[in-house]
C-alpha cells in the first residue's frame, strides 16, 4: 500500500470511529453513559493514547533514522567520488579515459535514481554507463611508474571499495524501516481512542469539525511518516544535489 492509500484509511478509521461512537451514544442504556462511566472509560483512553503517542513516537523516529541514514550515504558518495576524481587527475593524463567513465556513471546514476528531477544527464550513445567493479578494474589495470602513482592507484581503489559499500548499504537499506504489527496496532488503537471520542463528545457541528481535523492531522502525520520512509520516492525524499554539485565540480 502507499503512504497516501495509508494516509486515506487511517482517516477514514478514525473519523470513522468517531462517528461509530455518536451513533453508538444514542443506542445505549442512559446508565452506561454515567459520570462513573465516563471517568473509567477515560482512564482507559488516557493509557491508550500514552502507548499511542510512544509508538507513534517509534515508528517516526525508525523512519527519520532510515532517511538520514540513506542521505549520508549520498553525501558520503559524493565526496568520495570527488576525491578519487582528483586522484585520478594527479595520477597523469592516462587517466583522461577512465575518469570520463566515471563522469558518465555518476550521470547515469543521478538520472536512473532521481527520474523526476527534470535532471538530464549527458549520454554516451555508443557506450554504457561503467559500474564501480569496472571502474575498479580498470583502476587496477593502471601500469604506474613511480611511487607518487602507485599510492594514489592503492588510495584510489580504496575509494571505489567504498563507492561499493555505500552503494550496497543504500540498497539492502530500502525496504521499510516501520514493522507491519507496529503500524496496524497503532491505527487500532487510534481508532478506539476517536471511537471514544465520539461516544462522549456533544454532536453538534463544532465539535464535528474539531474532530474531522483531528482525524486529518492524524491521518496526515502518518502519511508523512511513511512517506519520509521511502528516501528515493514521494514529496519527503533525498536530495540528488550532492552528487550533482560533485558531477559539476568534476575535472
Amino acid at each position: 500500500m502507499t503512504p497516501i492509500l495509508i494516509g486515506i484509511v487511517t482517516f477514514l478509521c478514525t473519523f470513522g470511529g468517531t462517528w461509530a461512537g455518536m451513533r453508538l451514544r444514542g443506542v445505549l442504556p442512559g446508565h452506561h453513559l454515567s459520570k462513573e462511566s465516563n471517568d473509567t472509560i477515560r482512564i482507559g483512553i488516557g493509557l491508550i493514547a500514552t502507548m499511542t503517542a510512544l509508538i507513534l513516537g517509534l515508528v517516526t523516529a525508525s523512519a527519520k533514522g532510515s532517511f538520514d541514514d540513506v542521505n549520508k550515504a549520498i553525501k558520503e558518495a559524493a565526496g568520495n567520488v570527488l576525491v578519487l576524481d582528483r586522484m585520478l587527475v594527479k595520477y597523469g593524463p592516462e587517466t583522461a579515459e577512465l575518469r570520463a567513465k566515471l563522469k558518465i556513471a555518476l550521470a547515469e546514476r543521478i538520472e536512473m535514481t532521481w527520474p523526476r528531477e527534470g535532471w538530464r544527464a549527458p549520454r554516451d550513445p555508443f557506450q554504457a554507463p561503467p559500474g564501480a567493479e569496472m571502474l575498479e578494474g580498470l583502476i587496477r589495470s593502471l601500469a604506474p611508474k613511480t611511487e607518487e602513482q602507485r599510492l594514489l592507484q592503492a588510495k584510489s581503489l580504496d575509494l571505489c571499495e567504498s563507492l561499493m559499500n555505500v552503494r550496497w548499504h543504500i540498497y539492502v537499506g530500502l525496504g521499510s524501516s516501520i514493522p507491519v504489527p507496529f503500524f496496524a496496532m497503532l491505527l487500532f488503537w487510534l481508532t478506539i481512542t476517536f471511537t471514544s471520542f465520539g461516544l462522549f463528545a456533544p454532536k453538534n457541528t463544532t465539535v464535528v469539525l474539531v474532530l474531522f481535523l483531528c482525524s486529518l492531522s492524524v491521518a496526515g502525520a502518518v502519511f508523512l511518516v511513511l512517506e519520509m520512509d521511502g528516501p528515493f520516492s514521494g514529496l519527503i525524499k533525498v536530495s540528488p544535489q550532492p552528487l550533482q554539485i560533485a558531477l559539476a565540480h568534476m575535472l
